[in-house]
């Protein structure tokens, strides 16, 4: 969490910067350590930073504007006056609130910022957190290449063994909402490297099970841990590039998760096929081996954590009170608390929320389906081997590529959207121009495939290339429907994404199960079309969005707060620099005075 410092030349000009610091902070003076302070304060101050006020403020706080105010303030904290008298806070340190101890960046090009790192050094980092969110997806639907044999040999049935996949992708939604603000908490190494040593531990009781019901409740709390990548590393990506690198660097990101669901049947596919299904959990073990090794190689990328961490060594070092803005915050339990609850009040309040996580649910889980209808076309239809089948999923995967490829083409099309006069940007609705597009792949995609699959007299590129439009619109929503919501609810979009991501897991888990018994109720070609059907119905969903998402986020009481935090924000801190101004003025008028 953010906050400022601003000094005055006098003890009631510091007092007027200690209100201000403790308002952008979100915490009000404490009357227990200056009780008397708060009858000199003007009235109008004390109403401005009342707690209502203040903790949404707080929230509200974009990057680019916090990182702003953050280098005025610090400027004007390093000018502090020698007497000034220090004053003591709460925080469980030697820490004090004098600004002349204040831990911050020295500047806009210091190297312990990780924004400027080298190049090599991030490209090395998004790789490497490629690699490791890959193994955590791939991990997922390698175990569906294995299903008749599991079943085979523990004696049930695929459905049974199917909720091996449902727990998975339920563990990964479940925990996310965990490791997210324990990452915050404690910085994103300890936690990704603590949860991936889980996660790789936790691997040797699936390839020991004697049941199936272990085999399905281990990987589930192997699920939960290996949530940590799909949670964090988009964080940490942000930590690594400014904002005009971000969009670049997510879809480089992106080549792993995004894939990952593909390379699982094909690698999963010829490991079962030759050397069994057990052989599938010692490979993901090594794999998941080597994302450990990637984590353990990576620095701290949470600036938070990073300014803590100078703040306890130089206290160390000099014995002086040195402290970081980001010393005192919210508990565990009280990050905990929002983190779960709010995502759920978002999903069934927010109007913009229910039809995201609707859309993205249902898109989510057919695409999961696949999983259970490739084989059932190329390995019972067209009688391919166990491997050869997992190859079918090429088209998914190169059509994802293709997306990802795209990805400054599409940048320039969202750019060349009208630019919103109140945020100087282009308004969000721009991200959804690709979505709808890429809604129209999708469903185009799943019907060509629903009746070229079957009979097997049909070449088998033609359904294979039916995956290409079906990864491509896949690819588009996920990503660009991610950045819509995450630019329509800034600082709670964590919480906006956290709940869509329970619910695709959700939807995402359930629809194998029935996969099978639709596929041999109807056959595949009417599955397919039933289920590319669904996929038109809920084409309406983002064109409404692109073409009224602007009435309808103003609609949103959330946003609308949001936004008027901001704007509060905007004036507390263009007043803050008129001051410094004015204080810079009157220094130089006297400076030019006494040379006289």
């Amino acid at each position: 969490m953010h906050e400022s410092t601003w000094i005055g030349r006098s003890l009631a000009g510091f007092r007027e910067f200690d209100l201000l610091s403790r308002t952008f902070s979100g915490r009000m003076p404490s009357s227990k350590h200056h009780p008397s302070d708060c009858e000199k304060w003007p009235q109008h101050a004390q109403e401005e930073a009342s707690p209502a006020d203040t903790n949404s403020l707080a929230e509200s706080t974009s990057t680019e504007d916090t990182e702003e105010l953050q280098q005025i303030v610090t400027q004007a904290s390093r000018q502090s006056v020698p007497s000034l008298a220090r004053k003591t806070t709460t925080i469980g340190t030697n820490a004090t609130s004098d600004p002349r101890y204040e831990v911050d960046f020295e500047d806009e090009n210091d190297r312990m910022n990780p924004k400027n790192w080298s190049l090599r050094y991030k490209g090395m980092g998004i790789a490497f957190l490629s690699w490791n969110t890959l193994v955590i997806v791939l991990y997922s639907t390698s175990y569906t290449s294995g299903v008749a044999d599991i079943a085979a040999e523990f004696g049930t049935s695929s459905t049974i063994v199917t909720l091996g996949l449902t727990l998975y992708l339920i563990g990964l939604a479940v925990g996310s909402m965990f490791m997210a603000p324990l990452s915050e908490v404690y910085g994103r190494k300890p936690v990704s490297v603590g949860c991936l040593f889980v996660f790789m531990v936790l691997i040797i009781p699936c390839a020991r099970a004697e049941s199936v019901a272990t085999l399905i409740v281990v990987r589930f709390i192997g699920a939960f841990f290996g949530s940590v990548m799909i949670s964090t590393a988009p964080g940490m990506v942000s930590d690594l590039v400014n904002d005009e690198e971000r969009a670049l660097a997510m879809s480089i990101w992106s080549i792993g998760p995004v894939n990952g669901p593909v390379l699982g049947p094909i690698i999963g596919g010829f490991v079962t096929q030759y050397l069994g299904w057990l052989w599938m959990d010692w490979i993901a073990l090594m794999l998941s081996g080597v994302a450990l090794v990637f984590s353990l190689i990576m620095k701290e990328t949470y600036g938070p954590i990073i300014l803590q961490k100078k703040a306890a060594r130089m206290r160390k070092e000099t014995g002086d009170p040195y402290w970081s803005r980001y010393d005192q915050k919210a508990s565990l339990g009280e990050i905990l608390k929002v983190n779960l609850g709010r995502p759920f009040v978002m999903a069934v309040t927010e109007p913009i929320c229910i039809f995201w996580n609707i859309y993205i649910a249902i898109v989510y889980g057919i695409l999961y389906l696949c999983f259970t209808a490739y084989p059932i076309v190329f390995r019972d239809i067209r009688g391919w081997s166990l491997g050869l089948s997992g190859l079918a999923f090429l088209g998914i995967g190169i059509g994802c590529l293709i997306t990802i490829a795209c990805e400054p083409f599409i940048r320039r099309m969202i750019n060349n959207h009208a630019i919103d006069p109140e945020t100087g940007k282009v308004p969000p609705e721009a991200m959804v121009s690709i979505v709808c597009i890429s809604a129209i792949l999708i469903p185009a995609g799943e019907l060509w495939f629903a009746w070229t699959c079957a009979p097997a007299s049909i070449h088998w590129i033609v359904p294979i290339l039916a995956g290409v439009p079906f990864g491509a619109g896949n690819t588009g929503v996920f990503i660009y429907a991610s950045n819509y919501l995450s630019y329509s609810y800034g600082v709670y979009a964590a919480s906006a994404m956290a709940g869509n991501s329970v619910i695709r897991s959700i939807l995402g888990g359930v629809l194998p199960l029935v996969g099978t018994y639709l596929y041999a109720g109807i056959g595949p070609n009417w599955s397919g079309t039933l289920l590319g059907l669904l996929e038109v119905a809920i084409i309406p969903i983002p064109i409404v969005f692109y073409k009224y998402g602007y009435k309808i986020r103003r609609k949103s009481a959330l946003i609308v707060r949001m936004q008027e935090d901001k704007k509060r924000l905007e004036g507390k801190r263009l007043r803050l620099q008129q001051r410094l101004e004015a204080r810079a003025n009157a220094e130089a008028t006297e400076k030019e005075k006494m040379e006289v």
